[in-house]
């Protein structure tokens, strides 16, 4: 009788029984076991912050020295070629979203992402190898189809590691692993493309090509790391894979949840707009203000110090509120539609602003409060997805990087057609604003698979 009361008390412990909205539904007493030490899962967890740092250093290849590669490649109509391909990267990492979160919910996000992460630094490396805009394109894409698969493995790791009351800050600290490789993306390319110009001009290569090269080695390190400290027994394939639900019904029921499609909005949109700082935000300081190459690429850095700063505080502050109020939707949505329309205010504000040292000031602050409530949409998708994490966290993740895919060639086409470059930072405040207003219509009650009952 006693080990009843004590498992009775055990599963309405707040760490296991969560209150979502108006209902409560129960995280596995399994997922503790599955979970190791505290040391073990933060160590994997680190794994990932340093998987998303070089995943997202490998995306600016491209980007930073863009101006170089059109000219090489003998490449016309800058604006629009550029934002072409960087568009084929988002349109390839969108499409393969579902087929790679689903793969994971069924190995396993360990053998999944270990083979994610081989395939697309291999890719990138080749993309070092083409000749013109199409193959270019074509690399390109390859190279964000394989990278797909990436955070819905970090997604499922969460799920199965973290009880509920530390996932706002696991997704914040992935979160910052993104925010970091892009902040110290534009210094590391620009300095890269001065270290290995000697090489370039001894081999007969560009030196875009050779820091394509340099940059995939990082990935393929990182596989052998991730292999050799995490063992298959604290990532295992879930139980529920072993009998997952058909597509066709999942898929039905995905389709079919107004909660989804409001998350799914609000992560087009903030995909949409922040992709800004990973594609043009370093020519568009360029042309804007008018400072070279190297000085763009480190005030685009201290912008995504902003970002980094958000995603840390932004996960704890949201556990933090949840402990404190016991209210998921406020320190959930309520921190991401203050963080987005804060974010949209200061953006404009910097137009405004002909010191550029302001500016940036008031930029990386619109930065720190996008990310800050940013972390929201990690942590609602993991908590929502249930028994299918992965592929819940996928169907978002594709939908926002249409949004993605669609920003910088929308904007520079604007660019082109109106001639004026500020127009990228009116309607990135603008997707902003209405991505807060997303936030406050998104309230789920119910996880959309749900996990089975915590004595199962």
């Amino acid at each position: 009788m006693s080990s009843i009361r004590m498992s009775c008390r055990f599963r309405s412990h707040p760490l296991i029984r969560y209150k979502f909205g108006l209902s409560a539904y129960a995280v596995p007493v399994s997922l503790a076991k599955n979970a190791g030490t505290q040391l073990m899962r933060y160590l994997i967890l680190a794994l990932f912050f340093l998987m998303a740092g070089i995943a997202y250093v490998q995306r600016a290849a491209i980007s930073v020295p863009a101006s170089q590669v059109a000219s090489d490649l003998q490449i016309t109509h800058f604006e629009e070629s550029m934002g072409f391909v960087q568009s084929a990267w988002y349109l390839g990492y969108a499409l393969l979203q579902i087929p790679a979160g689903r793969l994971a919910d069924r190995w396993g996000c360990r053998r999944s992402i270990v083979l994610y992460c081989l395939l697309w630094s291999l890719a990138t490396a080749t993309t070092g190898f083409v000749s013109g805009l199409w193959s270019l394109s074509g690399s390109w894409f390859l190279m964000g189809a394989l990278q797909a698969g990436a955070f819905p493995c970090a997604a499922l790791a969460i799920a199965q590691i973290f009880p509920v009351s530390e996932r706002a800050r696991a997704s914040g600290i992935l979160a910052a692993g993104m925010t970091v490789g892009a902040a110290a993306a534009p210094a590391i390319v620009a300095r890269l493309l001065g270290v290995l110009q000697p090489a370039a001009t001894s081999t007969g290569f560009f030196v875009w090509q050779l820091s394509l090269f340099l940059l995939a080695v990082p990935g393929i390190l990182w596989c052998f790391l991730f292999v050799g400290i995490v063992p298959e027994a604290r990532l295992p394939a879930r139980p529920s894979a072993q009998s997952p639900l058909p597509f066709r019904l999942m898929l039905r029921r995905m389709l079919a949840s107004k909660s989804l499609a409001l998350l799914c909005a609000q992560q087009f949109l903030r995909a949409a707009g922040m992709v800004f700082f990973v594609s043009w935000f370093p020519s568009f300081l360029q042309k804007t203000r008018g400072v070279d190459l190297k000085t763009s690429a480190d005030l685009s850095s201290w912008v995504g110090i902003g970002g980094v700063i958000g995603s840390l505080t932004g996960g704890l502050a949201s556990d933090l509120l949840l402990q404190l109020t016991g209210n998921r939707r406020l320190a959930r949505q309520g921190l991401a539609v203050s963080g987005m329309l804060l974010c949209s205010l200061l953006m404009l504000a910097s137009m405004k602003v002909a010191d550029i040292r302001i500016a940036i000031f008031l930029i990386t602050a619109g930065v720190f409060c996008a990310t800050f409530g940013g972390v929201s949409g990690y942590t609602v998708a993991i908590e929502f997805g249930g028994q299918q994490t992965a592929t819940v966290f996928s169907m978002m993740n594709m939908v926002g990087n249409f949004g993605a895919m669609l920003f910088p060639l929308v904007s520079g086409w604007l660019t082109a057609r109106f001639n004026n470059w500020n127009l990228m930072i009116l309607l990135f405040a603008g997707i902003m604003a209405v991505d807060a207003v997303c936030w406050a219509l998104l309230n789920p009650r119910t996880q959309l698979f749900p996990d089975p009952p915590a004595d199962s």
